[in-house]
């Protein structure tokens, strides 16, 4: 079967629910995990959207998690942080920033990876942190996408 990230809240390719909207309530959409492999050690999680390369100029990062335990089976819904640790968005917030298109309907990538080992970075840093930490270290990967709309 292998790595799987589902939502309770929205299927794969369909629309994020507005309370999970930056300005619509912002809450972290609820999360599901299964099929880890037997030697993960921890997971962690990239939020994205590429969509707004083409309004902002760059991929906007939206969410990352990290140190989460390899027998997590689920990210609740408007996590605080649980044990895990989070990283800066594009908001400039170590937290959850939900979908916010600036022009039109965006799809936003959800990331997980498991990992060989546990990450030990501190809170607030940023994606190009996590990425060089994570190299060689990604046993397999994952990816849920959603929609949202202004």
């Amino acid at each position: 079967m292998g790595l799987v990230l589902k939502s309770s809240a929205f299927d794969d390719g369909a629309e994020i629910p507005r309370k999970h909207g930056y300005k619509n309530g912002n809450s972290s959409p609820p999360l599901e995990i299964e099929g880890v492999p037997e030697a993960c050690r921890s997971l962690a999680l990239i939020m994205d959207d590429p969509d707004a390369q083409a309004a902002v100029g760059k991929t906007w990062v939206h969410w990352l998690v990290w140190h989460m335990p390899s027998d997590m089976h689920s990210i609740p819904e408007s996590l605080v942080s649980g044990g895990c640790t989070e990283g800066r968005n594009d908001f400039g917030e170590a937290a959850y920033g939900g979908p916010a298109p600036p022009d039109k309907r965006h799809t936003y990538f959800f990331r997980l990876y498991a990992l060989d080992f546990d990450l030990s970075l501190s809170a607030g840093c940023d994606r190009k942190d996590l990425e060089d930490a994570m190299k060689g270290h990604i046993l397999e990967e994952t990816v849920l996408t959603g929609t949202y709309a202004p």
